[in-house]
């Protein structure tokens, strides 16, 4: 969900006024919050920030809040690339979930795909396959935290480690891209093979001929 920052301009009951700034909030709790400070009737001009630098008002945060329950949010991609370097094939998988009408979704999603030159680009179309069922999913404009194994891809897409081959700097770029044509505010995760097995096992399947498109209510 967005996160925000509260900026207020708070007046005594002496009119002595005063601007605060919060700490970052998830939208709800920051409404929550503005509501209740503004039954002090104190607060003289009150204002929010998201992670993007937009401005929103309390009516407009409410009313995002509203409408949010309608499209699919709290998500997370996790992504990962097999490669068969005899055959040059690669295997990607996705399982993406997501919660939309107050229940809890997962899609899955793997495919195989030829012209890659290594597994460490597998992995970055891995991640790109997530992006676009994504955008099936009419997802923009929110969060979205990004799982995988491959540390290559997870700290370069942080800007942590540098990118000297060409061909991951053209995934890195495609991807941006996307990000940015669907307002994504993206975090990336790195987790262990271990942790990442559903994805894992989704890239094996594609590998193997397998093809899987599913998408199911979740507890």
């Amino acid at each position: 969900m967005k996160k925000v920052k509260i900026e207020l301009v708070y007046k005594t009951a002496k009119g002595v006024e005063v601007a605060f700034d919060s700490d970052e909030l998830v939208v709800k709790d920051a409404i929550l919050i503005a509501n209740d400070l503004q039954k002090t009737g104190r607060v003289k001009k009150m204002n929010f920030t998201d992670e993007r630098g937009t401005d929103w008002t309390l009516k407009q945060l409410e009313k995002y809040i509203t409408e949010i329950k309608e499209e699919p949010h709290h998500i997370k991609v996790y992504f990962d690339g097999g490669y068969d370097l005899k055959n040059k094939t690669a295997g990607l998988g996705c399982a993406i979930y997501y919660e939309q009408n107050e229940r809890k979704y997962r899609l899955r999603k793997n495919a195989l795909v030829e012209g890659l030159e290594s597994n460490n680009e597998a992995e970055y179309a891995a991640l790109h396959l997530g992006l676009k069922e994504l955008e099936m999913l009419d997802v923009h404009h929110l969060p979205v935290t990004f799982v995988g194994d491959s540390l290559v891809v997870i700290h370069q897409l942080n800007g942590e480690w540098p990118c000297y081959e060409e061909e991951l700097t053209t995934w890195i770029e495609r991807i941006e891209e996307k990000i940015g044509a669907l307002g994504i505010t993206p975090t990336y995760e790195a987790i262990s093979r271990k942790q990442n097995r559903e994805a894992d096992q989704l890239a094996t399947q594609a590998l193997n001929g397998v093809e899987i498109t599913s998408e199911k209510e979740v507890n």
